[in-house]
């Protein structure tokens, strides 16, 4: 007898096993210039840092410039300044002297012989000592006549008077300096106030 072997066919697809294939790679070439990147870009980026570190070097060496610029002025001004005013307390310390050669030739009657050689000797010492006062810029302030200033005269007292405008210097008790600009000493001085104002407020 013979066997008979039955064989099924099988209709239906089995299952979907090509779901799991890899993916073409067309696509793959525009992935990797994405991730790439533009060089144009990066090279624009990197110009860009540049420029601004050479923008803020340049800022910081125009400050660095405009502080020492100021520092060599100011160095000058001081230095300009000591020249000026170095000898300020020596020259300070000998108007005592020249007031009492003042005083003398004014005290002096010059009567005798020996009081007029005596006052010429104070008289010339007095023109050397104010050469050296003129070579080192050193003045003295006009008083008699002004008005009074405050900031070049120290009023002693006052004197009513009606031959002088009020607050006008009369008297100089004591001749003041200036060196240079600078006030070196004040004049001592006696100022005109006016009798009528004076009797209002009695």
């Amino acid at each position: 007898m013979t066997a008979t072997k039955k064989i099924k066919i099988q209709t239906e697809p089995e299952e979907d096993s090509d779901r799991n294939e890899i993916a073409p790679k067309g696509d793959s070439d525009e992935d990797e210039k994405v991730d790439k990147g533009d060089p144009l870009k990066e090279i624009q980026a990197k110009l860009e840092i540049v420029e601004q570190e050479a923008k803020e070097t340049h800022d910081r060496f125009l400050r660095v410039s405009a502080e020492f610029e100021n520092y060599k002025k100011r160095s000058a001004r001081e230095m300009d300044d000591f020249r000026k005013y170095a000898n300020q307390s020596l020259i300070k310390e000998m108007l005592a002297a020249v007031d009492n050669l003042e005083r003398a030739l004014n005290s002096s009657n010059g009567n005798s012989s020996n009081d007029k050689c005596m006052a010429d000797g104070v008289n010339m010492t007095l023109k050397e000592i104010l050469k050296v006062f003129e070579k080192f810029n050193v003045k003295p302030i006009e008083s008699i006549g002004q008005l009074f200033d405050p900031t070049f005269h120290q009023a002693m007292m006052q004197e009513e008077t009606d031959e002088h405008p009020e607050n006008t210097i009369i008297t100089e008790l004591q001749k003041g300096y200036m060196i240079h600009d600078r006030l070196l000493r004040p004049s001592m001085v006696v100022v005109a106030a006016s009798k009528a104002k004076t009797e209002g407020d009695l």
